[in-house]
C-alpha cells in the first residue's frame, strides 16, 4: 500500500485555512524573537540577558502548557484557541505602544515575550489536538508534520523579514506587525464549524485534569520516555538560535541582516529536513533516527562554534535545522499516536513543556557558558552534548513501532447502584475477582502487570494485586477512584489496546469462571444513620426553617 501523500491534509478545507493563516501567524512570532533580540543587543551587552530573550519566550510553554492542554480537553478546543491567540495580540499591542513611546527596557521586553507566549501556549494545544478532527485518520501524521513544516517555512523567511523590518522600520514595525499577524487566525477558527462531542459526565476541574494528564504520562511508557528525551534534546540543541545573535555579531562581525540571514538558513533546512520524515519513519525506528540526527547534529554545531565564515556557518544552521525539524517532529508523532482522544492535548501539552523547557534551560545555561567563556566555546560544548544523547537511549529506550489502538469504546452495561450516592460521592474502591489455576499464575501475573499501568494512568490510585491464602486460585485486583465521577471517566477512557489487555488476562482464567467486580463506598459518611434515633432522609426528609 502506498504511502499517504504528505500534502494530503491541505485537500481538507477546515485545515488548509487554519495551517495557511497560521504560516502568517508564525512569521510574526518570529519577527517579534527577532526583533526583541536585536534590541536586546542594543540596550544591554550581557550576553547572558540576549540568551534570557528564548528563554522568556518558550518559559510560558512550558509553564503555562499543562494547564492549557487540561482546558482544551474539558473545553471546545476551537474556542481555547482563539481566547489564546486573542491573548497574544493583546499584549503584542501593548509592547508595540510601549516601543513607539520608547518605554521599552531589557526587563519589559522579557516580561512581554512571557505574555504574549502564555496566548501562544493557550492555542498550540488546543490547535494541535484538534488535527486529527480536521482530517482523516490516515492523514494524522502528515498533519502533524504539516503542522510543524508551518512553522519551520515561517522559520526560513520570518527572521530575515524580522531583520530586514528591524533596519529598515525600527523595532516599533516589527511589534506590530507581530500583533496584527494573528488575527487571520483568529477568523480562520471562527469559521470552523466544529461537531462538539457532548460528555455524559460533567467536565474535570482544572486541577483533577492536569492530574490526571501528568498521571497518564507517568505510567505511560513511550510517553514519559520521549518526554525526558526531548527536554535533553532541547538542552543540548538550544544555542542554535539562542546565541545566533551573539554568532552574528561576535563570530561573523554583522548585523541584524546576517542574523536573520542565520536563522533563515536554520528555517530553511528545517523545512528540508520535512520533506524526509516519511521516509525517516518508513526506513528508521524512532531510536535509530534520534541517534543518527544526534550525531549530525552534534558535529553540526562542533563546526559552528569554531567558524568564522558566513557561508560556512549558514551550511551548519542549515543542517542543525533539518536535525531539530526530523528530531521533534519524529517524536512529536509517537507521542499523539500513542495517546487516546480524551487526553491528547495534555500528553501535547506535555510535550511542549518538556521540548521548551528544556530549550529556556539550554538556553540560560550555554548562556552562562558564553559569558564565562566565549560564544564559540558555548557552542562547541552543547555539541558534544548532543554528541552523547544517544547514550540515554540504552536505558530510555524507544519502541520500534507503536502498535496499540488507541480507538475509543463504549461499555455498554451500566454498574448497578443501589445505594443515594451522587458524582462527588468517594472514594469508591474497585475489587475485581478472577480464578486462575495454578498452572497459569506465572503468566497471568504479566498480563496483570499490564493492567496495573492501565488502571493508574486511566485515573485508578493504590493498586494491588492479592492472591487468597486458603484458596489459592482466587485472585483480587483491588483500586480506589477519588469520586463516582472519577470511577464514571475511567470507564470512558477504556480503548481498543485496553479492552485487548482485558481480554488477555481473562484468557487465564478457569473455564467456565467469570470475573465478579464489587464496587463500594469507602467510609460512607451519609449513606447511613449514625444511630437509631437520627432521622433517615432518604425516608424522613427533614425541612429547613431557618430565617
Amino acid at each position: 500500500m502506498a504511502a499517504p501523500s504528505p500534502l494530503a491534509p491541505l485537500k481538507e478545507p477546515v485545515f488548509r485555512r487554519i495551517w495557511t493563516t497560521s504560516l502568517l501567524a508564525n512569521f510574526g512570532q518570529l519577527v517579534l524573537g527577532v526583533a526583541v533580540a536585536w534590541e536586546m543587543t542594543r540596550l544591554t551587552s550581557s550576553a547572558s540577558m540576549v540568551a534570557l530573550v528564548q528563554t522568556a519566550m518558550m518559559l510560558p510553554l512550558m509553564l503555562v502548557a499543562l494547564p492549557a492542554g487540561a482546558i482544551a480537553d474539558m473545553f471546545d478546543r476551537r474556542k481555547v484557541a482563539m481566547v489564546g491567540l486573542g491573548i497574544a495580540a493583546l499584549f503584542g499591542s501593548i509592547l508595540s505602544a510601549l516601543a513607539f513611546f520608547q518605554l521599552t527596557s531589557p526587563w519589559i521586553l522579557l516580561l512581554f515575550c512571557s505574555l504574549i507566549g502564555s496566548g501562544v501556549a493557550l492555542y498550540a494545544p488546543a490547535w494541535q489536538s484538534s488535527i486529527g478532527e480536521q482530517v482523516k485518520p490516515a492523514d494524522v501524521p502528515a498533519a502533524i508534520a504539516l503542522g510543524t513544516v508551518s512553522y519551520n517555512i515561517a522559520r526560513s523567511f520570518g527572521p530575515a523579514l524580522g531583520g530586514v523590518l528591524v533596519l529598515a522600520a525600527g523595532v516599533q514595525t516589527a511589534f506590530a506587525f507581530n500583533a496584527l499577524a494573528y488575527l487571520p487566525l483568529i477568523v480562520a477558527f471562527f469559521l470552523w464549524r466544529r461537531t462538539q462531542t457532548t460528555s455524559r459526565l460533567p467536565p474535570e476541574r482544572i486541577t483533577r485534569a492536569m492530574v490526571s494528564g501528568a498521571r497518564y504520562a507517568f505510567h505511560s511508557t513511550i510517553i514519559r520516555t520521549v518526554l525526558i528525551r526531548i527536554f535533553i534534546f532541547g538542552v543540548a540543541g538550544a544555542t542554535a538560535t539562542a546565541l545566533a545573535p551573539l554568532m552574528a555579531k561576535d563570530l561573523l562581525q554583522g548585523d541584524a541582516s546576517i542574523y536573520g540571514i542565520l536563522l533563515g538558513a536554520n528555517g530553511v533546512g528545517a523545512v528540508s529536513g520535512a520533506v524526509l520524515i516519511n521516509r525517516m519513519r518508513a526506513n528508521f525506528s524512532v531510536e535509530t533516527a534520534a541517534t543518527i540526527l544526534a550525531i549530525a547534529g552534534g558535529l553540526c554545531l562542533i563546526v559552528m562554534g569554531v567558524s568564522r565564515s558566513l557561508p560556512l556557518t549558514c551550511i551548519g544552521m542549515f543542517l542543525v535545522g533539518g536535525v531539530s525539524m526530523l528530531t521533534i517532529s519524529l517524536f512529536n508523532i509517537a507521542v499523539q499516536i500513542s495517546v487516546p482522544r480524551w487526553v491528547t492535548a495534555r500528553a501535547i501539552s506535555l510535550y511542549t513543556s518538556s521540548l521548551t523547557g528544556g530549550i529556556a534551560v539550554g538556553a540560560w545555561l550555554w548562556g552562562v557558558v558564553a559569558n564565562h567563556w566565549t560564544v564559540g566555546n558555548a557552542i562547541i560544548a552543547s555539541g558534544l552534548f548532543m554528541l552523547a544523547l544517544p547514550l540515554f537511549g540504552l536505558f530510555l529506550r524507544l519502541p520500534r513501532e507503536i502498535t496499540a489502538s488507541t480507538d475509543m469504546v463504549s461499555i455498554a452495561n451500566e454498574p448497578e447502584v443501589a445505594l443515594p450516592i451522587t458524582m462527588r460521592s468517594g472514594p469508591i474502591v474497585i475489587e475485581v475477582e478472577y480464578r486462575i489455576a495454578a498452572e497459569n499464575a506465572r503468566p497471568f501475573y504479566n498480563a496483570m502487570l499490564d493492567i496495573q499501568n492501565l488502571q493508574l494512568r486511566n485515573g485508578g490510585f493504590d493498586w494491588s494485586l492479592t492472591r487468597d491464602i486458603g484458596d489459592p486460585t482466587l485472585w483480587v485486583e483491588r483500586y480506589h477512584c477519588p469520586t463516582w465521577a472519577d470511577y464514571l471517566r475511567m470507564r470512558d477512557r477504556l480503548t481498543l489496546a485496553d479492552m485487548a489487555a482485558h481480554e488477555r488476562v481473562k484468557s487465564y482464567m478457569i473455564e467456565g469462571e467469570s470475573r465478579r467486580i464489587r464496587r463500594s463506598l469507602e467510609r460512607p459518611f451519609g449513606s447511613v444513620r449514625m444511630n437509631a434515633e437520627t432521622p433517615d432522609l432518604l425516608k424522613d426528609p427533614v425541612v429547613y426553617n431557618g430565617p
